[in-house]
């Protein structure tokens, strides 16, 4: 048996000094482009969250002045709010690397604003 040539029960990946599979893998991965693209990504979405989320506080805030002033709940905003924590749920699953569907405006549409039912009112 040469120098060249494992031994017989040599297995690949065992940590052994004269392999270099490991490295290979990860020289792979460093030069993946759909890594560096899903980073490009991730960073646009991880922007666009930070957005959304202040959207979604100036529409908490109006609607609790609608609310406070009106007695009623505006439900465009009811709406607007419900699409927008969609839309922010799916950013974190792409930036949490649960899905690899991209949120809008790339691979999905803006999510709808969903009917919600009415919980009983605490008439305080």
């Amino acid at each position: 048996m040469s120098d060249a040539t494992p031994p017989r029960d040599h297995a690949p990946g065992d940590g052994s000094d004269d392999d270099d599979t490991g490295i290979h893998s990860l020289e792979t991965n460093v030069k993946s482009k759909a890594t560096w693209l899903r980073l490009v990504f991730m960073l646009v979405f991880a922007a666009l969250y930070f957005v959304s989320r202040m959207v979604l506080l100036a529409v908490v805030v109006l609607q609790f002045f609608w609310v406070l002033f009106s007695g009623a709940i505006n439900e465009q905003l009811r709406a607007l709010g419900q699409s927008l924590a969609g839309y922010t749920y799916e950013i974190v699953r792409f930036l949490t690397f649960n899905t690899n569907v991209r949120p809008f405006p790339f691979d999905t549409p803006w999510p709808p604003s969903k009917a919600i039912e009415d919980e009983p009112d605490d008439d305080d």
